[in-house]
C-alpha cells in the first residue's frame, strides 16, 4: 500500500486534541490494571480500528476502551455483552469527551477516579476545564491510523529478530509515540530522577519508535536511542537517516517521509532499525550474536536490506530536526 503523508503543519490542532483523549483513555487504563515492570501495564495498543486499551477489569468487570479512528467514535465494551459510545466526528472539546466517557463508564458500573490533567506535555489545563482542544480532521486522523497500522506491523516484523526481553509494541499517551524496547538482560547504573524515568530505565535498553512530530521536533519520524549511551555512538554509521542530540543523548532519527517516498518503504525502516540496533548494543558490549533470533532474518535478508537502504530514494537523509521524543516509560 502507499503511504500517506502527514505533515504536521496540516493536522497540528487535531493532534493535540487526539493527544489528550489518549491520556485520558491512558489514565484509566493505569487505574484499572496490576502494576508492570518499566510501567507495561500503562500503554494503549495500536488495532484494526484504531487505538485500544485491551482488557481492563473493575469492580469485577472486564471491559475495554477503543479511539475508533476508522469510524470516529469512542467505544466501551464489557465481557457480558454491555456497550456504550459516542460519536467524535464534529470535534468534541476535551471537557466534554471526558464528560461523556465518565459518564458511559458510570452507567455500565466502572468508572474509576483519575488524576483529571495533562502528564509531561505543554498542554496544562485540567481536563474538566478544556474547551480549547477540539479539532477533528477527519481525513488526518485516518491518516494518522493508517501510518501507526503500517508502523506497527513493521516493528512486530523486526521485533521477531531478537530472542531476548523486549517489550511489546506499544503506543504511550504520555509522549504520544509508538515504540517497542529490546533489553540487554543486565541493569543500569541507578539513575537520580524521577520514580517514573527511574523505573522505565532499571536496565539497559536499545529503543525503537516513531512519533508524529511537534513544534520543537518537525515532522513525523522513526527513532532509536540507546540508555544507557556509550561513547561514540554518534560516530556509528547508520544504514538510513542520521544522529541528533537530544538532551544529555544522541537519537537516531529517520524522517517518516524519507521512508513514505521510499521505492521499498518497509525494507528501509527495517535496515534503519538494525542498523541503529547494532550500533548501540554493540558499543554497549551487548550479547549481540547470542539475542539473534535463529532463524530470521537471514543473513541475505540483512544484506539487501542494508543495499536497499543506502542505494535509492528515502536513503541516507538527515533528520527533520533536532530533539527527539519525550522520554516516558519503556
Amino acid at each position: 500500500m502507499s503511504l500517506p503523508e502527514l505533515p504536521l503543519a496540516d493536522w497540528r490542532a487535531t493532534k493535540d486534541t487526539l493527544h489528550l483523549y489518549c491520556q485520558i483513555l491512558g489514565k484509566i487504563r493505569l487505574a484499572t490494571t496490576p502494576p508492570r515492570n518499566h510501567w507495561w501495564n500503562v500503554p494503549l495498543y495500536v488495532d484494526v480500528r484504531g487505538l485500544t486499551t485491551r482488557r481492563l477489569r473493575h469492580r469485577d468487570t472486564t471491559f475495554d476502551i477503543t479511539l475508533d479512528l476508522v469510524d470516529h467514535a469512542l467505544r466501551v465494551r464489557t465481557a457480558d455483552g454491555r456497550a456504550d459510545s459516542f460519536g467524535l466526528g464534529g470535534g468534541l472539546p476535551v471537557a466534554e469527551f471526558d464528560a461523556r466517557l465518565h459518564r458511559a463508564l458510570d452507567e455500565l458500573g466502572i468508572d474509576v477516579a483519575i488524576r483529571e490533567r495533562p502528564f509531561g506535555v505543554p498542554m496544562t489545563t485540567p481536563f474538566p476545564q478544556d474547551l480549547e482542544h477540539c479539532s477533528w480532521d477527519q481525513d488526518a486522523v485516518e491518516r494518522f491510523h493508517r501510518v501507526l497500522d503500517w508502523s506497527d506491523w513493521v516493528f512486530e516484523e523486526f521485533s521477531g529478530w531478537f530472542n531476548g526481553k523486549s517489550s511489546q509494541v506499544h503506543f504511550f499517551w504520555h509522549s504520544f509515540d509508538l515504540a517497542v524496547t529490546r533489553f540487554s538482560g543486565r541493569p543500569a547504573p541507578p539513575m537520580e530522577t524521577d520514580p517514573v524515568t527511574r523505573e522505565a530505565y532499571t536496565h539497559e535498553v536499545v529503543s525503537f519508535g516513531f512519533w508524529p512530530g511537534d513544534d520543537r521536533l518537525g515532522d513525523a519520524a522513526y527513532y532509536s536511542y540507546t540508555a544507557p549511551a556509550p561513547a561514540g555512538l554518534g560516530e556509528r554509521p547508520l544504514a538510513a537517516g542520521g544522529w541528533v542530540e537530544s538532551g544529555t543523548g544522541l537519537l537516531a532519527v529517520l524522517p517518516y517521509e524519507g521512508v513514505r517516498t521510499a521505492r521499498d518503504p518497509a525494507a528501509v525502516l527495517l535496515a534503519f532499525l538494525q542498523s541503529a540496533y547494532e550500533a548501540g548494543a554493540r558499543l554497549a558490549g551487548w550479547d549481540v550474536a547470542g539475542l539473534e533470533s535463529t532463524w530470521c532474518p537471514t543473513p541475505e535478508r540483512l544484506r539487501r536490506l542494508r543495499i536497499g537502504a543506502s542505494g535509492g530514494p528515502g536513503g541516507p537523509g538527515g533528520p527533520g530536526g533536532p530533539g527527539g521524543p519525550g522520554r516516558s516509560p519503556r
